[in-house]
């Protein structure tokens, strides 16, 4: 921490000791240089926003490519189904034609995507089938989920996921894998209809054909998986049904159509989801973040040549600049050193630009000015003392004093001892506090304390006509404040608002922060007043009127906050008749160190 300090502290020396040619350029260059930088970085992340919507939109037509080959080659099996389901099956009535022949011919003319035609009745016996007529032995065909699929819902097509055929002997190709389309038909016996099912096993190799010719560039490849994210097709589907490769497959299946990024085993990846609606399928395409443009190492470092290239030229240009802009700066420091030395008769040379030549001319009018500057701090600082030493001269006013007094004697002769011991209490702790050691700031903890005694005995006066609630938010409990400033407020709030009214009062105290500023608000529901006279009650050219408190008026509060901490700080006085009164007091939020600052400020 010292070694960062030293170097922070030589690094200012530095800089006072550098002339103002050497500033310029050198500001005007970090500037350069925080613009150029700005700019590469805009620049190369417009270019990756680029490069990442080329891929998407890459994606999205290649998608949309493999969804159109996908869907021609799915509507064709589709085309087999309704002409064997219209032309053959309900033109036929079974005990009297046989269907066999149509079904062969359509299988002949669609050998190359077909792997077997077949029809079941109700029961899941076999009709006919083509070219395969040999059920397995252990073949349940009412078990299957294609046969429920199919008998479940009768106007719908169901297309399965890819499975091994299982369902008729084939000594050729004992394990071909196959996706089936079924659907609910009505075949005709003897006049009667009946409940029937036909199958299409089309040949797997068909879908892994078109999805295989799918590119998606370098490292990018495409997967079909099912409404349920079960995996139709995947290029490495071999590996990951022996457990030795992990998709993202799950996920995908709840994905909406279009491009998203994810991060998938530590790695970003672009997917772009495409669903073909009749089936539910979803073709998923996968480009890894690698592959992508904006991700070649060469940019960065042309980015950092660019840059670097363009701060050193910036950097000369600068410096020719700053030093035609600094010499009659530089002219007038030496003619204002020699004015700082006592020198008369300097004669100043307005040269340069006409900024400084206009500064020129206003440095013979300064020494003047900065006169009456002075006497104004002078005069100001006087005012603030007035102030001050009037707030301590009125704060212990007699007739408060006085009827205080009055109403502990009346309390003690009444036998009401508790009470007078009570008033006494709060009086003794209230002028304790006023006090203060003679500090005009103190902690916001002690002068909430002042109003609670203050409000004590007042209550006690007033004989509980009115209620007080005074409380401090979080944030404020280390906070510092003026002296004296919340009991003037409550004065007001008793004898013009609360003591007037018919209806039992209500004063609330509140303190808390706003942003680096802290916030006293005292309010009352009492009889209130217009907006325009509440307004005009911190005008200093209107006379302040005295109640019978301690006399201390709420202009005077208004003028020692804003002598103390400038004219950003102050009161303000929310009224509206009959509805009651607000007063607002700001204060900066003064922490311990601060308050001592400030306090050793006003004793010099």
């Amino acid at each position: 921490m010292n070694v960062f300090r030293r170097l922070a502290a030589q690094w200012a020396e530095r800089y006072r000791k550098m002339s103002i040619q050497m500033v310029l350029s050198l500001s005007f260059t970090a500037v350069a240089a925080a613009g150029m930088l700005l700019m590469s970085v805009s620049l190369i992340w417009r270019f990756s926003s680029a490069s990442e919507q080329l891929v998407v939109e890459n994606s999205q037509r290649v998608l949309a490519q493999a969804n159109l080959n996908l869907d021609s080659y799915l509507r064709r099996m589709m085309r087999i189904s309704d002409t064997v389901y219209y032309r053959s099956i309900k033109n036929t009535d079974l005990a009297e034609g046989d269907i066999t022949g149509d079904l062969a011919l359509l299988y002949e003319e669609n050998r190359d995507d077909l792997v077997s035609l077949a029809v079941f009745d109700g029961q899941g016996g076999l009709v006919s089938a083509v070219p395969l007529t040999a059920l397995k032995q252990d073949a349940k065909t009412v078990d299957s989920d294609w046969f429920q699929a199919a008998s479940q819902s009768m106007e719908n097509l169901h297309f399965s996921t890819p499975h091994v055929q299982n369902i008729f002997d084939d000594p050729d190709y004992p394990y071909r894998w196959v996706v089936s389309l079924s659907r609910h038909v009505q075949l005709t016996r003897d006049g009667a209809t009946e409940r029937g099912v036909l199958l299409v096993d089309m040949s797997f190799s068909g879908v892994e054909q078109v999805c295989r010719d799918v590119t998606l560039g370098s490292g990018g490849y495409l997967y079909l998986i099912d409404g349920d994210g079960e995996l139709i097709y995947h290029p490495r589907q071999q590996l990951i049904y022996a457990g030795l490769l992990e998709e993202n497959n799950r996920a995908a299946a709840s994905y909406r159509d279009g491009s998203r990024q994810e991060r998938f085993q530590g790695q970003s990846r672009q997917v772009t989801v495409k669903t073909m609606g009749y089936t539910g399928w979803k073709l998923v395409g996968v480009a890894p973040a690698a592959s992508w443009p904006a991700s070649s190492s060469q940019l960065p470092l042309f980015g950092l040549t660019l840059l670097l290239f363009s701060i050193f030229l910036m950097a000369f240009l600068n410096f020719l600049i700053s030093a035609r802009i600094s010499d009659p700066i530089l002219r007038l420091e030496r003619s204002i050193r020699e004015l700082d030395n006592g020198l008369t008769g300097v004669e100043i040379e307005e040269g340069g630009c006409y900024e400084v030549q206009r500064l020129s001319h206003a440095v013979a009018s300064m020494v003047s000015t900065m006169r009456h500057l002075m006497d104004d701090i002078v005069r100001q600082e006087s005012r603030k003392r007035r102030s001050e030493l009037e707030v301590l001269q009125s704060q212990i006013n007699p007739h408060f004093l006085y009827n205080t007094l009055d109403s502990v004697i009346w309390m003690t002769e009444s036998g009401q001892q508790k009470e007078a011991i009570q008033m006494v209490t709060s009086l003794a702790r209230l002028f304790r506090i006023s006090l203060s050691r003679g500090k005009s700031i103190i902690p916001l903890a002690d002068e909430l304390e002042h109003a609670r005694h203050y409000m004590t005995i007042q209550q006690m006066r007033f004989k509980n006509k009115f209620t007080t609630v005074i409380e401090a938010k979080p944030g404020t409990g280390e906070l510092y404040t003026l002296k004296l400033i919340i009991q003037p407020l409550l004065e007001n709030a008793i004898y013009h608002g609360c003591a007037s009214s018919e209806d039992d009062g209500m004063i609330r105290v509140t303190a808390y922060r706003d942003g680096e500023d802290l916030l006293i608000d005292v309010e009352d529901n009492g009889l209130g007043m217009r907006p325009e006279l509440a307004s005009s009650l911190l005008d200093e050219d209107r006379p302040e009127t005295r109640t019978g408190g301690s006399g201390i008026g709420v202009r005077n509060v208004h003028q020692r906050v804003s002598l103390t901490f400038g004219e950003g700080y102050g009161l303000t006085i929310f009224s509206e008749p009959d509805e009651g009164t607000l007063v607002r007091v700001r204060l900066p939020a003064l922490s311990r160190e601060e308050a001592e600052r400030c306090q050793q400020g006003e004793e010099l």
